[in-house]
């Protein structure tokens, strides 16, 4: 955890917490797209000198822990993944299911937040958000 990676020129750990959702937050995640997923991010963040550190998929968004190094934007990584993952799910899916979008999987928009020093605290939320969001749900259900 606190060794670092290296460039050339330079010592770095850049970590964030992205999350995104497909689009409409259609609960299109499980199933046969979920067991795909994880892989296929992995394979996507390698191919840009990323690693996805930790991950989970809920039933309508993504959580992950990226590490992406300093020559690379944030967005360029988040925005290369959910293109080309969306790109794969519609050569391989889009044909089986109705009203799949292909390339318009994913919505436009995502979530990320530096994980500096707090990396176990995100870790642990990350490998928790499905047990946390069915708490969540159930209290709300006595309302």
């Amino acid at each position: 955890m606190d060794e670092f990676e290296s460039l050339s020129h330079s010592k770095w750990e850049c970590k964030y917490h992205v999350v995104f959702i497909p689009k409409y937050r259609r609960k299109v995640l499980y199933g046969e797209l979920r067991k795909h997923l994880g892989e296929i991010f992995r394979k996507l963040a390698e191919q840009r000198e990323s690693r996805v550190e930790e991950g989970h998929l809920m039933p309508d968004h993504v959580h992950m822990m990226l590490s992406i190094p300093p020559k690379y934007a944030v967005s360029q990584v988040v925005g290369y993944m959910k293109g080309k993952s969306a790109i794969h799910l519609a050569r391989v899916y889009g044909e089986k299911k109705k009203g799949f979008t292909g390339q318009h999987f994913w919505a436009r928009g995502y979530f990320v937040s530096t994980v500096g020093r707090d990396e176990e605290t995100i870790r642990e939320y990350i490998r928790n958000q499905e047990k946390e969001d069915h708490r969540l749900e159930q209290l709300n259900r006595w309302r």
